[in-house]
């Protein structure tokens, strides 16, 4: 009999269901942030490349990596030998065109002394008319060789202009002031512009104001405007957070692997130079914020009940649709917002509340969140508490038996 007993005990014992146990959350008030995150490389505001204009061989470095230059300031020479010699040549050829010139200016004038002498003659009847012809044909052919030699001057002039300009690009200076960040030539090489100008100097303008060129993803792109202050990390220095404000959203987008983005500048203040040419910013983006708002934690929006542990009654209503009262609400709802010809705000979601030991689900509707908190619009009231982890409901997949005895 007590054999029987304790067995009878332990099939009781294994019939018996554990009861289940659920992790709530308050319904509470409190700021909530909606972040856009967003990464984008580190970069001066003004950077000029310096190139040369000719072709030479690098004579001379005046300036490295890091050093700081003024606007005009030399930076760097070619060897100017062959660009003194083509500017002496063209000098040599401007003083041949003005004797050229001189010489064309003593035949035009004797040409028109015999023309005048020859007109008189032909009024005394001492020359013939194809006489005086022949002297005005001659006065007209040396005034035009005066025209040619004019132009050949001019010429000439432009050809020493050009041969000096030549010779004053083998002299590199800096367009303005700044810092250089990269140098790209050493002494003795040659420097090839025959096709375009080479890039010898990176200058950048003020290295205590950057900017980063940040890629928002075009879910994002909506939320982020002209004047939205941003935070951002760099790996070089961890756990220290700059600031930013976003000057411009570009409306050029960038598509790699179907993934579009748009770039947005952000103006970064740096005025301790931590902040260096090409770093890795994280950037995080504050969207939109409420000082004051209704909140739920996300983990309560994520959490689901399988069919089992969750109430039947709302499925029951569902299968058998509301009641009149409930259908005179809905439709009367539905007549006002058709009316004011707006949708309703934010979006769906729906969270479970704890009903004689059993989650109930709650339709709400939702707005920001930041990651960790969602703003509620609808739906729920502070101090209401809702399912946000815990019971075998919580898991994926449906309930699992235990096995053995217990």
């Amino acid at each position: 009999m007590r054999k029987l007993a304790l067995i009878t005990v332990l099939l009781a014992a294994c019939g018996r269901k554990p009861a289940v146990s659920y992790r709530t959350e308050p319904v509470s008030r409190g700021p909530v942030s909606e972040i856009v995150n967003a990464t984008g490389d580190v970069s001066a505001i003004v950077t000029v490349n310096v190139g040369s204009q000719v072709s030479g061989i690098i004579d001379k470095l005046l300036v490295d990596f890091n050093s700081p230059v003024k606007k005009d300031q030399l930076l760097a020479t070619l060897d100017p030998r062959l660009f003194q010699a083509q500017l002496e040549k063209a000098q040599a050829s401007l003083a041949s065109a003005k004797a050229n010139v001189e010489k064309a200016q003593a035949a035009f004038d004797d040409s028109a002394r015999i023309a005048a002498r020859q007109r008189d003659l032909l009024r005394q009847g001492l020359v013939s008319q194809a006489d005086l012809d022949t002297a005005l044909a001659t006065r007209d052919q040396n005034s035009a060789g005066l025209s040619a030699a004019k132009a050949s001057v001019l010429q000439a002039k432009a050809d020493r202009d050009m041969a000096a300009t030549n010779l004053a690009f083998t002299r590199i200076t800096s367009p303005i002031d700044g810092i250089v960040v990269s140098r790209n030539v050493d002494v003795g090489q040659t420097v090839a512009a025959a096709f375009q100008a080479p890039t010898l100097f990176l200058i950048a303008n003020d290295l205590t104001k950057m900017q980063i060129l940040a890629n928002i993803d075009e879910a994002d792109v909506g939320k982020v405007s002209e004047g939205l202050e941003t935070k951002f990390t760099v790996d070089a220095y961890p756990g220290e957070t700059f600031s930013g404000r976003i000057r411009d959203v570009r409306q050029a987008p960038n598509t790699i692997q179907n993934v579009v983005t748009y770039p947005a500048v952000i103006d970064a203040p740096n005025p301790d130079r931590k902040l260096r040419q090409g770093m890795t910013a994280s950037v995080t983006i504050t969207a939109a914020r409420k000082a004051e708002a209704l909140r739920v934690a996300n983990a309560a929006l994520r959490w689901k009940a399988d069919e089992t542990s969750a109430s039947q009654e709302p499925a029951q209503q569902q299968r058998q649709g509301p009641g009149p009262q409930a259908r005179t609400a809905s439709a009367a709802s539905r007549g006002t917002r058709e009316t004011a010809g707006q949708p309703a705000p934010g979006r769906a979601a729906r969270v479970y509340k704890l009903q004689d030991g059993q989650p109930v689900p709650v339709s709400i509707r939702v707005g920001l969140s930041d990651g960790q908190r969602t703003e509620v619009l609808e739906g729920l009231a502070e101090g209401d508490r809702v399912i946000g982890g815990g019971g075998e409901a919580g898991a994926s997949g449906p309930q699992k038996r235990r096995r053995g005895p217990f």
